[in-house]
């Protein structure tokens, strides 16, 4: 799961980008206006944590280009300013959520997660695929009831094939998806093949489905049909 953190404050942003990568999320961070404009504008996120109070502009501008561009990520404003207004006026925008500075990092993980369940799978915390079941509380899948044994990137990438289930997944995106920014380091998408095969691995010897499906010269399909 990918998330932009834009935050001025280093202290909280360096906080909350390592509670929330210690929970197993994606985290990019920008620290004024600008740098989120440009993250945003490069890169789909699942959630974007956003002040209000930003150098060389404001958070609300951050969430009213969101909104203007269509953008399906949960939005949560942070802010100091406990104020009825700023509040009414984020969530009049388009925002999802509102917390109030200070707040404990349990707390915004919680409300993320509660966002991008919504969102994405209707707000469950279980969901079931055939012989797949998905627990989202404690990040863990299963296979026929059995426990099946991931690592955070193989998690990730199996319920981001879920969620896009039946349609073709470039490399590209899978890349973004679960590394971000890093992958522009990247000089091929190999290590996405090993991944990608590794679960495909798993998955079988637990007695599921070949589900993961190779379209050639573009990327995956995992096919349920």
């Amino acid at each position: 799961m990918k998330i932009l953190l834009i935050e001025d404050e280093k202290d909280i942003l360096d906080s909350m980008k390592a509670y929330l990568e210690s929970e197993g999320y994606l985290c990019e961070t920008a620290d004024d206006y600008q740098k989120a404009h440009e993250k945003i504008h490069s890169y789909d996120y699942d959630c974007v944590v956003v002040d209000i109070t930003l150098p060389k502009g404001s958070g609300l501008m951050i969430i009213k280009e969101l909104k203007e561009k269509k953008c399906s990520s949960g939005i949560i404003i942070v802010s100091a300013k406990n104020s009825l207004d700023d509040k009414l006026k984020g969530l009049e925008m388009g925002s999802d959520d509102y917390l109030t500075k200070p707040f404990h990092l349990s707390e915004l993980n919680a409300r993320i997660k509660a966002i991008v369940r919504r969102k994405t799978f209707n707000g469950t915390n279980e969901l079931i695929v055939n012989e797949i079941k998905i627990d989202f509380p404690s990040r863990t899948a299963f296979i026929n009831e059995e426990s099946l044994i991931l690592t955070a990137k193989e998690y990730d990438l199996l319920v981001f094939f879920i969620a896009n289930k039946n349609k073709v997944i470039t490399k590209n995106a899978i890349a973004e998806h679960l590394w971000g920014d890093d992958t522009d380091q990247n000089n091929s998408f190999d290590f996405i093949y090993t991944h990608i095969k590794n679960l495909r691995k798993k998955m079988l010897e637990k007695g599921a489905e070949d589900y993961i499906k190779t379209v050639y010269g573009i990327g995956y399909n995992f096919s349920t049909q």
